[in-house]
Parts: structure tokens; sequence; C-alpha cells
């Protein structure tokens, strides 16, 4: 089974043609904490603890042919994530929707990733306020640029070479719970220098068991005995992840969460990762061992892939851009 070339697609269909924008907005469009501007200009306060601690929660949601994907599911993730961590979120469901919709229309983009975050804001500065969240000014920023693809057509065709990480375990959730969406990302960025210099492509985190946690930046699943298997902790709750585990439940494919140990995957019949900026990303290879036989991608995982982009490009749980709000 080929892979669809959804990256070749984007570029040339007539349906993902960027629509007429002001060229200040070329690189994308930005939102910050009360105005819009491009994003190239946008900035935020150098003692935001966002940037001094790594003290957020972020979401990221991606647009195709000119829809967002399960937009309604990824604020509601995002609402949650706040409430973990103790952050307000300046604007409501409505409002933030709002932002959304109107940096992707200023880009004119159909194609695009878009992020957004609340962060624990500027420090208070009277004394002893550090122990009350509520003495922090909560800011909110989002930006929407082109989507590009973690991997390009031919990696996702061919497979990811991956590794599973040594020297680094995932944060323990009962230090950063990983089902808020959040900044703490050096164990994973450590993990993927890691996978340079074993010369992989990306990297996958165990907790301190050697229990798989998550990829990069993305969930990892397996297929083992026929069913698709991928970890019920440690990891994020992702959107793709569980459109994955849908797409599995329509085509009749066993499918289970649950603690999957990394010995298993030495007998894997398949490995794939999935992510909003990657979609679903089949694997050809762990720790410099061919997964399938053939040496390339598994055909569930193609399949898995096709299907993806076939339902999003039909409508699937789509939620149209409203370009108006451009006011081109």
């Amino acid at each position: 089974m080929e892979l669809i070339r959804a990256a070749e697609i984007m570029s040339s269909h007539p349906e993902h043609a960027r629509l007429p924008h002001d060229p200040e907005y070329g690189f994308g469009a930005a939102f910050i904490a009360d105005h819009f501007c491009p994003i190239l200009e946008a900035a935020i306060p150098i003692v935001d603890l966002g940037f001094m601690h790594a003290d957020a929660v972020y979401d990221v949601v991606s647009v195709s042919r000119g829809a967002f994907f399960r937009l309604e599911q990824h604020q509601e993730r995002f609402a949650r994530a706040c409430e973990k961590i103790r952050v307000r979120n300046p604007f409501d469901g409505e409002q933030e929707a709002n932002i959304l919709h109107e940096i992707v229309a200023r880009a004119g983009l159909r194609d695009a990733y878009v992020w957004w975050t609340v962060t624990r804001g500027n420090p208070p500065m009277g004394r002893n306020e550090m122990v009350d969240p509520d003495k922090f000014e909560n800011r909110f920023y989002a930006f929407a640029t082109p989507f590009v693809f973690i991997f390009d057509d031919e990696q996702r065709a061919r497979g990811v070479d991956l590794i599973i990480s040594r020297d680094r375990i995932r944060i323990p959730p009962r230090a950063v719970d990983p089902t808020a969406k959040n900044f703490c990302w050096l164990d994973m960025q450590m993990a993927l220098f890691e996978a340079g210099s074993a010369g992989a492509e990306w990297a996958v985190l165990t907790d301190e068991e050697g229990y798989l946690a998550e990829a990069t930046g993305a969930n990892i699943f397996a297929i083992i005995e026929g069913t698709v298997v991928t970890p019920d902790s440690g990891c994020l709750e992702g959107i793709t992840r569980q459109s994955t585990i849908d797409l599995c439940e329509e085509l009749n494919i066993p499918v289970v969460s649950r603690r999957l140990h990394v010995s298993e995957l030495e007998n894997a019949e398949e490995v794939f990762m999935t992510t909003t900026a990657g979609s679903i990303m089949p694997a050809r290879s762990v720790d410099g061992k061919y997964i399938c036989s053939h040496g390339g991608a598994g055909e569930t995982s193609i399949r898995l892939h096709n299907l993806y982009w076939e339902k999003r490009w039909d409508g699937w749980d789509a939620t149209p851009v409203r370009y108006e709000l451009a006011g081109n």
C-alpha cells in the first residue's frame, strides 16, 4: 500500500492554496496578550515566568483545506490543562476560538499550525505573594504559521528511524503532569540529541521502570499480535492519539491502552507515532533494527495514515476557518 503524500498534495492542490493576505503576515500571524501582529514582531516580556521558569501550558491544533481539526476537543483539553497548573485563561472559550480563527485568517492560511498558551506571566512584586496563584498576571499568546510536517512524505513513506533513549527518562507524572501540555521539554530535547548522535531521526522515552511513556512531542503505538497498543499513562492524552484509536475502531482493528514495556517492541509487528504536527508517522526501525521484515513502514500504519487524511479532507470533525475576520 502506498502512503498518501499529504505534503505534496498540500503544496499543489487548489483547495490548499493560500488566500490573499497582507504581506506583513507572510510568515504568519500572532496574538500577544491584547493585540494582533505579524509573527516576526511578536514578543513577550523577558520576566514572564513562561520564559523564565517554563511555567505554562499550551496546545496545538492544525488547519487543513481551510478547516480546524477537532478544535473543540483541543480547547477542552487546554482548559483542563489550565486548571491543572492553576492559571486563569484571560479569555473564555468563544473569545479564545475567535483569536485562533483570526490569526489564521490574517495570514490567509488554508493549511496551518496553530499554537497558543497561557503562561504564569509576570511575577507579583509584593512580599510573600509568590505562594498565591491569584497574585500572578497570567498572559495569553498565540500564533499561526504555514503547516510543515515533522517528517516529509519520503520519511513517512519508508518509515522513521527511532531509538529508545537510554540517557534520559520521561519526567515522572508526580513531578510534571504530562496530561497538561507543558513547556518542560529538556528531557525530550536531550533524547533527540541522543537520537541524532546514534544516526536516528527521533527518540522515545520510558519511565524509570522501562515502560514506554511517549516519543518526543508525540504518542507512541505498537502493533503486538494484531492489536494496536499505546501507553495508558505517563503521556499526553493526544488528540491525534484519540483520533487514531477512533480510526482503529472504525476499521475493526483491536486497540488497547495499557502499560507497554520497552522489551515488547522487540517482537512488535509495527510501530508508529502520532502528533498534530506529523499526523500518523510510521516507523521502520527501533535502535537500528528493522521492525518489518521488508525494512520499511508497516501496512497497517500506512493504512491508518491514509484514512486519517482522507477523512480530514472529507470534513471529519471540521470547523471552517472564519476568514471574514481578517477583513481582507
